[in-house]
């Protein structure tokens, strides 16, 4: 999709020359694996599903950028276009605000480099919850620099394992996958002791699954 396509269009003002910069690095960075109509509409469309939630929209650049930059790499994953060397693990709740962020966060730091971790929202709100960040920086994770994400196909496609928390049936299922459901309280709204609860219960299912998902660290 041409990025000019949508100017003047009510409601979506957007820095129409810094997507066609993104989508030119995207295109150079992903040649020969897709083209520029398709880096193209990534681009737009990644723009416009953050527009809709994004909070501080001074951040919504950069937001854009790793954003898009992520959703090909799925998509490129999923294709055998480009090599997963580690398994993929896709966190997805409701919100993006609270669990799948707390789960992707302590995966990433649980599993020392041996798993990459994704998360999304069916239905993501515009800023990670407040007390999640406090908790977080309890055990020394800074979540300061992540953001709700809306789920989309590709992230889907990409993954080995997706775990569900409280999102219905909003995550396709896709034959060869592997996936749990967790059910956790959505911290939003709880007081801060109820939320660190949360937030122990949700390393004890990290632990367990990383314990089942991967081999042993050797002993030193």
């Amino acid at each position: 999709m041409d990025l000019t396509a949508r100017r003047g269009m009510p409601g979506l003002a957007y820095p129409e020359d810094y997507l066609k910069r993104l989508a030119s690095d995207l295109t150079d960075k992903f040649a020969g694996i897709f083209g520029a109509e398709t880096v193209e509409r990534y681009v737009l469309e990644s723009y416009t599903g953050l527009l809709r939630t994004s909070k501080v929209k001074a951040h919504l650049a950069s937001q854009t950028t790793r954003f898009a930059t992520d959703r090909l790499t799925a998509l490129a994953q999923a294709k055998g276009a480009i090599e997963s060397p580690v398994p993929e693990i896709l966190f997805v709740c409701e919100q993006n605000a609270g669990r799948s962020q707390m789960a992707a966060v302590l995966t990433h730091h649980l599993g020392n480099g041996r798993v990459h971790v994704r998360s999304a929202g069916s239905s993501p709100t515009n800023v990670i919850n407040p007390a999640v960040i406090e908790v977080m920086a309890e055990l020394g994770l800074d979540l300061n620099e992540e953001f709700p994400k809306p789920l989309t196909d590709d992230v889907v496609q990409a993954a080995d394992m997706v775990v569900t928390m409280g999102c219905g049936d909003a995550c396709a299922i896709y034959p060869g996958k592997r996936y749990l459901d967790w059910d956790l309280t959505d911290p939003a709204g709880l007081p801060i002791d109820e939320v660190r609860l949360v937030r122990d219960e949700i390393k004890l299912r990290v632990e367990s699954l990383l314990a089942d998902l991967l081999p042993a660290e050797p002993s030193h």
